[in-house]
């Protein structure tokens, strides 16, 4: 789907007639991404949300230089990233990164023509090419011979090894949880180590959550408290998080359900294509009267719920 930026949006036109000046053909596909036609005819794509928030903070008529000096870059980056040899070596796979979107950030067309993969209800997982001035989606036509859940894996062991994190905890209202976060955009790749950051016993997994691409927020669950309170706590922290963040992924909660994934070696289950066991669950709080009633949202919180009272006697 292309967004003609409406003649309101003066830093999306800009950065479109910056790319004309050039001789390249942009278009808008999302209001913070820039497709742009390549001299041999391939699309390469690239999120301007960071730029976007730059050019803003600066008059507009400093937009024209703004734009060109991105689009110069830009350019450079799109055209050093050659076609791929069949044997898939043109591909730098330490150049590979993994990225969560909501899955209605991308349209079909997108999710066939870029390497994408359902992870979780509501949510897909991306593999970008990280460069130095630049995150571009990585097209399916761009993979060569390299197997896509070996592109994934790639994607997800660079991400997490060679990009910074931290895991931070934190107690709010009696409810133990902790933030796996960093100021870059890949921290979601973690998802697919939590048994590295908790290694439990777990034996009712933990609720996690994605708010945004710098945090994910988790919470073992455990039987020192009771489970709704913590998932309502997790549920209050992922909304907060998603409703002021840049670029939130969602508000949901899931449940992690540590099974055949995590009994794989750590390197394999990267590499196996598969994914963690992450189901949405939900509670909903209303107040009657002087009393809450107390609701639970969908099929998997019910069988948490129940599980986890069943197991405490």
């Amino acid at each position: 789907m292309t967004m003609n930026p409406s003649g309101h949006d003066i830093i999306g036109m800009s950065l479109i007639d910056a790319f004309a000046q050039r001789g390249y053909r942009a278009e808008l596909t999302a209001p913070d991404t820039v497709a742009v036609t390549l001299k041999d005819g391939n699309r390469a794509q690239a999120d301007i949300a960071q730029w976007r928030q730059h050019a803003g903070r600066n008059p507009r008529s400093a937009l024209p230089g703004i734009a060109a000096q991105y689009a110069d870059q830009a350019v450079q980056a799109f055209e050093r990233q050659a076609p791929p040899a069949p044997s898939g070596g043109g591909l730098d796979t330490a150049s590979l990164r993994v990225r969560l979107y909501p899955e209605n950030a991308l349209d079909e067309r997108m999710q066939a023509a870029l390497v994408t993969r359902p992870f979780a209800p509501g949510l897909l997982q991306a593999v970008v090419v990280d460069y130095p001035d630049s995150i571009v989606p990585l097209n399916r036509a761009d993979l060569g011979g390299l197997a896509e859940a070996a592109a994934f894996g790639h994607a997800l062991a660079q991400s997490i090894e060679r990009e910074p994190h931290y895991v931070q905890p934190q107690d709010l209202n009696g409810v133990k949880m902790s933030n796996i976060g960093e100021q870059h955009r890949y921290i979601g790749a973690h998802a697919q180590v939590l048994r590295r950051h908790f290694p439990g016993p777990l034996p009712f997994g933990a609720l996690v959550a994605f708010p945004l691409p710098e945090y994910v927020t988790v919470h073992e669950i455990g039987t020192e408290q009771h489970l709704v309170l913590a998932l309502k706590t997790v549920q209050d922290v992922a909304a907060r998080l998603a409703g002021s963040g840049e670029k939130p992924i969602t508000a949901q909660v899931y449940w992690w359900r540590p099974g055949q994934y995590e009994a794989m070696a750590e390197r394999d289950a990267l590499f196996s294509g598969r994914v963690p066991d992450l189901r949405p669950v939900g509670v909903q709080v209303e107040q009657d009267g002087e009393r809450l009633q107390v609701g639970l949202v969908g099929d998997h919180t019910a069988e948490l719920v129940q599980g986890w009272e069943a197991a405490r006697g």
